[in-house]
């Protein structure tokens, strides 16, 4: 960037201090055009991992660089079913229960106990209170083959047979991902 020198009275000072915060101003907008440029570049960005880059740290050093890993895929539709139902990603193809459920009314990761249904009398501070320690909830378990007991600290449920979670209303449990 050229600099025209002016005479040396008040007006050229302040003109210096002008063109300082107008060249920051520039050097701020080129590193908003690298840092839109890294997100866009297909080798900065993978599915699977996103880098962080502070702004001090230099654009070349990989070891500054924190990892985090992004996860994978998310079942669609939410299903959740007994025991004898496998495990995974659901689709309307693949109907699987997700394992990976999350509750968005307590954000509590819901838990799941093969062949055990809950009994009638289970409340919601017995959950609120006892989520997830398995030992202070076997009290509340009852053995059922082919039953699934589901819970997290606001909501339960004991399922038979495959459900597609939209069907209950009540239940605000989401799939919080599957790592592929």
């Amino acid at each position: 960037m050229s600099l025209l020198i002016l005479h040396n009275d008040g007006f050229s000072s302040t003109f210096f201090r002008s063109a300082k915060i107008l060249t920051k101003a520039v050097v701020d907008e080129e590193d908003i055009d690298d840092i839109i440029k890294d997100i866009i570049d297909e080798k900065s960005f993978s599915p699977k991992t996103v880098k962080l880059r502070s702004k001090s740290e230099n654009p070349t050093s990989e070891g500054n660089s924190a990892s985090i890993q992004a996860h994978g895929k998310s079942c669609c539709p939410v299903y959740i079913g007994g025991s004898s139902t496998p495990h995974g990603i659901g689709t309307n193809i693949s109907q699987r229960t997700c394992d990976q459920l999350r509750c968005t009314a307590c954000d509590f990761h819901v838990s799941h106990y093969n062949d055990y249904q809950w009994d009638k009398s289970c409340d919601y501070l017995f959950f609120r209170n006892n989520m997830p320690d398995l030992s202070k909830l076997r009290v509340k378990m009852i053995k059922k083959k082919g039953s699934r007991a589901y819970a997290c600290q606001c909501s339960w449920r004991s399922i038979d047979e495959l459900t597609d979670l939209r069907t209950d209303r009540q239940l605000r449990w989401v799939c919080g991902k599957h790592v592929e």
